[in-house]
């Protein structure tokens, strides 16, 4: 049995039918498509690496203390891994229509809280697994590192035994409630002991009071007319798309017209957001969309950990600019700003605090977090970097995968981006009933890659393939002697 971290109780707090706390993905593998007995058996061989995949949330009686995690007794592979195909002709929009759906519904809370679906009758022969994770489980980073653990760096990984797994006697109400009283009384001392230390987390060695004033001016542009039509009500439906940007081309707008990687990207979602509100005819001038940027602050030695360890930044998004290049020199000045000011390191020491607030507070303060109208934020766009080398599943390879980031409360629409095989993929999430035209803001962010690509002095070419791995059938024919080649 383990305790869940206050932030983590939060993420499963907060849910109910209109806030579904899961992130997942969409991955696309070149054909064939695995046998779903196959894929059983791939699944089964790996979870060991995964414990918490076969652990359930068990909240405490009364509200005493945080969630547990605690093995399920009845854990059942086949409930998780699940199968289903497209209708013809199989291409993106059914793939994108299949995706939303199963995003859209709530995991059990009865059972380990997640599933994969194998997903066959891709155009081209191709397959995909859409998977989704409760964010109490994970967050962004561990969520890489958990599918570096299902899929393999060779197509031919060797066979995998699944080793005997049994679990733990499940607690019961009573055990849980007499562990709550404990904890209660001996994690308050044991946290009291590093409050000091948790107080000067969000100021480094040698700050000042300009530090702090820096830190104060970043929250400023807040005051910014922000846009109107991003928060409201959100129902319990949701569209999902994607764009694609070619990572090459990023580099070569970074070095072209400075700043980061994750600038260019902020500055191509902007771009999205400003087509977005001008089809919907609003005024624009002097108009910003706010929006969270996480960051991990996880930290090396909780690499492998599953626990949320991330924090955010607070970012206008210029949508009132209309040139690309004022646009990407206003997101890198406030990214240098924000990254200075100690911002993430400050609401992670807030979000750390939470742990000393009594459970039934923690809960009673996530619920309404979400249920409170507000503006102060519009959006979240989070840039998660994926592994560098070329991944496979069952001998196929990873062509492509794109994020799914979760809404919550008020706001309409996120932005997931994830590296991979040379490619940015971004996962786009609407509310269903008030975003309908989530294919404007899909199509304006790779136009806004597209501009940038032309100022940076490196005009887009028609047709332009994407960056992937190696098949495994091109990695046979390399091996063949040349004149079997010809």
């Amino acid at each position: 049995m383990e305790r869940m971290s206050p932030q983590d109780a939060m993420f499963l707090h907060v849910e109910d039918a209109r806030n579904a706390m899961h992130i997942g993905g969409v991955s696309v593998f070149e054909g064939p498509a695995p046998r779903y007995g196959d894929l059983l058996r791939a699944v089964a061989a790996k979870l060991p690496a995964v414990p918490r995949y076969r652990q359930k949330a068990r909240m405490v009686p009364l509200g005493l203390g945080r969630p547990v995690w605690v093995d399920d007794p009845d854990f059942q592979l086949l409930y998780h891994v699940r199968q289903t195909a497209l209708p013809g002709p199989g291409g993106r929009d059914q793939l994108r229509n299949l995706a939303g759906r199963i995003f859209g519904q709530t995991l059990d809370r009865n059972k380990p809280l997640w599933e994969t679906w194998l997903v066959e009758g891709l155009e081209q022969g191709r397959w995909a697994l859409v998977s989704k994770v409760h964010h109490a489980m994970v967050d962004g980073i561990a969520a890489t590192d958990l599918l570096s653990v299902l899929l393999d760096t060779t197509p031919d990984p060797g066979p995998v035994v699944p080793s005997p797994w049994a679990p733990d006697p499940e607690p019961s109400g009573l055990w849980l409630v007499g562990d709550a009283v404990v904890d209660s009384v001996v994690s308050p001392l044991a946290r009291l002991r590093g409050l000091p230390g948790l107080a000067r987390l969000p100021f480094r060695a040698g700050t000042s009071v300009a530090d702090l004033l820096r830190l104060t001016a970043t929250l400023r542009p807040w005051t910014a007319r922000s846009a109107g039509s991003l928060n409201g009500p959100i129902g319990v439906h949701r569209r999902w798309s994607w764009a694609d940007v070619d990572l090459a081309d990023v580099k070569n707008i970074r070095e072209a017209l400075g700043g980061t990687v994750n600038d260019v990207v902020l500055a191509t979602v902007t771009r999205g957001f400003r087509d977005l509100l001008l089809a919907r005819g609003e005024d624009l001038e002097g108009t910003v969309v706010r929006t969270l940027v996480p960051v991990s602050v996880r930290a090396e030695s909780e690499r492998g950990t599953f626990n949320n360890r991330v924090a955010a930044f607070l970012a206008n998004l210029p949508v009132g600019i209309s040139d690309p290049v004022d646009r990407l020199a206003d997101v890198r000045e406030q990214m240098e700003v924000l990254k200075e000011s100690g911002q993430a390191m400050a609401g992670d020491a807030l979000t750390r605090l939470t742990g000393y607030a009594p459970p039934t507070l923690l809960a009673l303060g996530a619920r309404l977090m979400t249920r409170t109208p507000q503006r102060i934020v519009q959006t979240a766009v989070t840039n998660v970097p994926g592994p560098r080398i070329p991944l496979y599943m069952l001998g196929t390879r990873l062509l492509y995968s794109y994020p799914y980031i979760p809404l919550m409360g008020s706001v309409r629409i996120s932005v997931g981006i994830f590296s991979y095989g040379g490619l940015l993929a971004y996962g786009i999430t609407g509310d269903y009933d008030s975003v309908t035209d989530i294919d404007v803001l899909r199509a304006g962010i790779e136009a806004g890659a597209v501009e940038l690509l032309a100022a940076a002095g490196h005009p887009s070419r028609p047709g332009r393939a994407r960056r992937r791995a190696p098949s495994r059938q091109a990695v046979a024919r390399r091996k063949r002697p040349a004149a079997a080649r010809r």
